[in-house]
């Protein structure tokens, strides 16, 4: 069979999210059939608490819809997730129904002390449902407790007041964006913090090209950025040796570190530079002591006062350690004022692609898992405590993530060998059901969820690979991220933008140490 056909669908077609029937009521009809047999007096006891405290449930459920058509969307949050704590302690009461009463007529002094306990433990919730109800908080939603365990809700990034700055860059000034460390995540996050300076100094940021950085426009939507902050704050390489006639020149070559290299570079990319047609002075350092092991914290002042200049192309490099308005720089949806969610997100192809392989694999409720193992055991064994689990322990820790997020499948993002992968499969099984680990397969031409990529000769490219595989774990309802990598936080920076981020995202094993680490010697 032919991969596409001529109703191929659009290239920039959204997918259309189907509504689903979640109904939330609690009937008391479903407790009333088992209640109807022969039972002790002991039973018909339990019966009528169970049956109490459904109505008063019911009761409460209904007057907060009331309340809902008068006050704020806040209290219809609270709503939503009340709803939430009746389904749960629905499903507790029936089990404590089957648990208790499912082997014997008889109730023993013991089992009904358990009752009691359980009971209480189900008053308490019921509490919890009243206070949410009635909740009307601002700020970060908060996190019910059922069972001891928190219940996984979408964190709220609207209340909390962004630190904006406005971009408003000289059409005839530019800072040429110097990213030379670690892979593609770490380019990303130097280029955001670019943006950042370009912004500061009132510039057009220029996004570098294949032939001396990554090919960003492959995995970027570049033109989003202007659109987004509603004029031109960034122009790609190309696009920029037009406008120079193809004779640029860095007036001004400052580095932002000088320990160990100046701008972490070497002879070797600034004969690059030179090749492409870029001629440029000598190469400066900004301060002579600074260090990428150790970045001392700068402002806003300082970036004005060491790249502040009347030139009209500079280049600051590499800024990716750099710490500048750390807090301001990182808060969600970034530093810069703009009308979107994020400035920097994946290519509209990459975007639909991901949604068509959640359509077509995962569904809309999923755990995504980072897992960092290829030349990671190092580089984690050298941090105090070391963030390199075992495959038994990272499945323990796994295994609480699905059972707290109520999912039942989860997508595994690793470059960790199939020795690995098979065996952390095997042990990933609860209530004796097998939790699948599910990998993006190669391509098959029978299958469409790639076929975008596919067409556009985008399929097998490694940064788009890895750039699909941060949007699909973007999207997920928890992420579970590995301790230290640039990739994971770059996924994080995601969430916290598109609001997808969940209380419940954390680092694998969060809080624990490997129980056990290699000697160095």
């Amino acid at each position: 069979m032919a991969r596409d056909s001529p109703n191929e669908d659009d290239d920039h077609e959204n997918l259309i999210h189907q509504n689903k029937d979640k109904s939330a009521s609690f009937r008391i009809e479903e407790l009333q059939s088992p209640i109807r047999r022969r039972f002790s007096k002991g039973h018909y006891l339990f019966a009528a608490i169970v049956t109490v405290i459904s109505l008063v449930a019911t009761i409460y459920l209904f007057f907060s819809s009331k309340i809902c058509g008068t006050t704020s969307d806040r209290i219809k949050e609270s709503q939503l997730r009340a709803l939430y704590l009746l389904n749960k302690q629905r499903s507790s009461l029936f089990d404590l129904w089957n648990h208790t009463f499912g082997t014997s007529n008889n109730i023993t002094a013991v089992r009904f002390d358990q009752i009691k306990a359980s009971l209480l433990d189900q008053i308490t919730l019921n509490r919890h449902i009243k206070d949410t109800l009635l909740s009307t908080e601002n700020g970060t939603v908060s996190v019910p407790i059922v069972n001891g365990s928190e219940i996984c809700l979408k964190i709220d990034p609207k209340s909390s007041k962004r630190r904006t700055i406005e971009w408003k860059p000289d059409p005839n000034k530019f800072l040429f964006a110097i990213c030379l460390s670690g892979q593609m995540s770490n380019h990303l996050i130097c280029l955001e913090k670019h943006m950042f300076f370009a912004a500061v100094l009132n510039r057009v940021l220029v996004i570098p090209g294949s032939k001396f950085d990554y090919q960003y426009n492959l995995v970027l939507d570049i033109e989003h950025i202007n659109e987004c902050i509603g004029r031109k704050t960034v122009i790609s390489f190309k696009n920029f040796m037009e406008l120079k006639k193809n004779h640029a020149r860095i007036d001004k070559f400052i580095c932002y570190f000088s320990i160990p290299l100046p701008c972490y570079t070497d002879e070797d990319h600034l004969k690059q530079l030179k090749s492409l047609g870029i001629s440029m002075g000598k190469v400066e350092t900004a301060w002579k002591s600074e260090d990428i092991e150790n970045p001392s914290p700068k402002t806003v002042k300082d970036v004005e006062e060491k790249f502040g200049t009347k030139e009209d192309v500079i280049a600051i490099g590499d800024v990716f350690f750099a710490n500048v308005e750390k807090d301001w720089v990182l808060q969600p949806r970034g530093p810069i004022a703009h009308k979107c969610k994020i400035l920097i997100e994946p290519s509209k192809l990459i975007l639909l692609t991901a949604q068509r392989f959640i359509q077509t694999f995962l569904g809309s409720g999923f755990v995504a898992l980072h897992f960092r193992r290829h030349g990671f055991l190092k580089f984690c064994n050298a941090k105090k405590p070391s963030c390199f689990y075992p495959i038994p322990q990272a499945a323990d820790c796994i295994r609480q993530m699905v059972e707290k997020a109520n999912t039942s499948v989860i997508y595994l993002s690793t470059d960790a060998a199939e020795s690995e992968t098979s065996l952390l499969q095997s042990m990933l099984v609860m209530n004796g059901k097998t939790i699948p680990l599910v990998k993006r397969p190669p391509r098959d031409s029978a299958e469409k969820w790639d076929s975008l990529l596919y067409r556009h000769g985008l399929d097998g490219d490694d940064q788009v690979e890895a750039m699909l595989d941060k949007t699909i774990c973007a999207m997920a309802s928890v992420f579970i991220g590995a301790p230290g990598s640039t990739f994971t936080e770059d996924i994080l920076r995601l969430r916290k933008g598109w609001e997808t981020a969940s209380s419940c995202d954390e680092y694998l094993c969060h809080g624990e140490e490997p129980n056990f680490i290699a000697s160095d010697k």
